[in-house]
């Protein structure tokens, strides 16, 4: 009787025992997810190494993540992912994670493997193309991206991506299509509208272009460059008060940008304003600094339009001292030079010297050289009979 009594007392210590464990267990998982969703980390990172059941290993992962530390949380998730493979979880977020640690064939790998596993996943497709464009490899980004639309066909990050390809490929039906999928889902998607507007000016559509540029501005992207572009939409649409007025609200912005102020003063000489003209492009070189050569070709331009051929003449000249390489400010000294002297020869000179230098480079400027060259040398040849 007392030896089945010791039994039974071992039995119920055991059980105690056992019991104190698993609620011990259970209390650590607890605490852990408590921290966790507080973004106490480091310590919920304790608790679940404390409790050691298999979901804390991925929140142990997570964590690392969570705290910026990407190196013990890739090595956490490649643990977890070793010991579950069938985990898609695990696998979809250590793949986003080795992205962004720019480990872009192992994140490659892992994508191709969930795309094989949940082919009606979207996003598995969409970081896929992510993979394949870090790599190079775009043909497979568009394939990766385009099987994400197809699945779910208001995936806005892969209509996005697909835009923004076609659009620097500069094929506006095909990056109209994608982009006003997307904005059929949004309306107000800031890089939508903004694809939108430059799929249009890059296709020198700057009348259609214009309401575009104006929404991201009244969406609050207030950034330079979509100024500056809506400045030349304006002026190429003859708009000049509302181009003059968005080139002085950029300059408002940064008053150190050349092209600003030449564009002002592009504006300004289409409204036959030439005094105001002349003042922006000095100040376009004066930030422009050490490089003259477009501020002299403008202000040649500006001569030019008032006939003052000597001192168009002149600013060519310095221009063209700037960039010796630019054969179309030489061509525009050949010209001027043609007009502002008197002597055949002289003009000869000018040219002969282009053929020599430049011929090969502007088929159509030599074929007018060359014509010029033949009526110059008929003029001194009868000039001397």
């Amino acid at each position: 009787m007392r030896v089945l009594n010791g039994y039974i007392i071992k039995a119920l210590l055991l059980s105690i025992s056992l019991n104190i464990g698993v609620n011990a267990q259970s209390s650590s998982s607890t605490i852990a997810d408590s921290l966790y969703a507080t973004g106490n980390y480091t310590k919920a990172i304790n608790y679940y190494a404390e409790d050691g059941g298999e979901n804390s290993g991925l929140q142990i992962a997570r964590a690392y993540n969570a705290i910026g530390n990407f190196e013990k949380a890739i090595v956490q998730y490649r643990s977890v992912v070793a010991i579950h493979p069938d985990w898609q979880i695990a696998s979809f977020e250590l793949g986003k994670l080795l992205l962004k640690a720019k480990e872009y064939d192992e994140a490659r790998k892992l994508f191709s493997q969930l795309t094989a596993l949940g082919d009606d996943n979207p996003e598995y497709h969409y970081y896929l193309g992510e993979a394949f464009q870090e790599l190079e490899q775009p043909a497979s980004a568009l394939t990766a991206y385009k099987k994400a639309v197809k699945l779910d066909s208001t995936h806005l990050r892969s209509l996005f991506q697909l835009g923004k390809y076609f659009t620097i490929k500069l094929e506006r039906d095909q990056a109209l299509k994608y982009v006003d999928a997307g904005l059929r889902c949004y309306e107000n998607d800031v890089s939508l509208i903004n694809l939108k507007a430059l799929i249009y000016y890059n296709d020198n559509q700057y009348k259609t272009a214009i309401p575009w540029f104006e929404s991201l501005l009244e969406l609050g992207e207030t950034k330079p460059y979509v100024y500056e572009k809506l400045a030349y939409c304006y002026y190429k649409n003859w708009e000049f008060e509302k181009a003059k007025q968005t080139y002085r609200t950029l300059i408002g912005i940064d008053d150190q940008n050349s092209d600003t102020y030449f564009g002002m003063s592009a504006a300004l000489r289409k409204n036959e304003q030439r005094d105001s003209a002349e003042i922006y492009i000095h100040k376009a070189m004066d930030v422009q600094r050490p490089i003259f050569a477009e501020g002299y070709s403008s202000l040649a331009s500006l001569a030019r339009e008032r006939n003052d051929l000597k001192s168009a003449l002149n600013y060519y000249k310095l221009a063209y001292k700037e960039a010796p390489l630019d054969d179309m400010l030489f061509f525009n000294i050949c010209t001027v030079a043609d007009q502002y002297y008197k002597d055949p020869k002289t003009k000869l000179d000018y040219y002969e010297t282009f053929i020599k230098k430049f011929g090969k480079n502007r088929p159509y400027a030599s074929k007018i050289a060359t014509k010029r060259i033949k009526e110059l040398k008929e003029e001194i040849h009868f000039a001397k009979n």
